[in-house]
């Protein structure tokens, strides 16, 4: 078995077209196809999102809640 990693990009119709070399003799393969996109950092927030969500507290005061009591331990040794 023979993996090759590519990096390409659909055509605008969804196609793929794929021409790889692989060095084998010519001979009946099955081939294994798995397709993953390719995160663009900016697909991954919402368009405008923060914009919307900047500062969004600047006219509310937050308040801490009372953290409660710490127990007492053994030191270390």
């Amino acid at each position: 078995m023979v993996t090759i990693p590519v990096k390409t990009r659909l055509r605008s119709d969804g196609t793929l077209d794929i021409h790889v070399p692989t060095g084998l003799p010519e001979s009946d393969v099955e081939v294994l196809l798995l397709i993953e996109p390719v995160l663009n950092p900016a697909d991954v927030w919402p368009e405008g999102f923060f914009e919307r969500t900047f500062a969004a507290f600047a006219e509310q005061t937050l308040e801490r809640l009372a953290q409660g009591c710490i127990d007492s331990r053994e030191a270390l040794r």
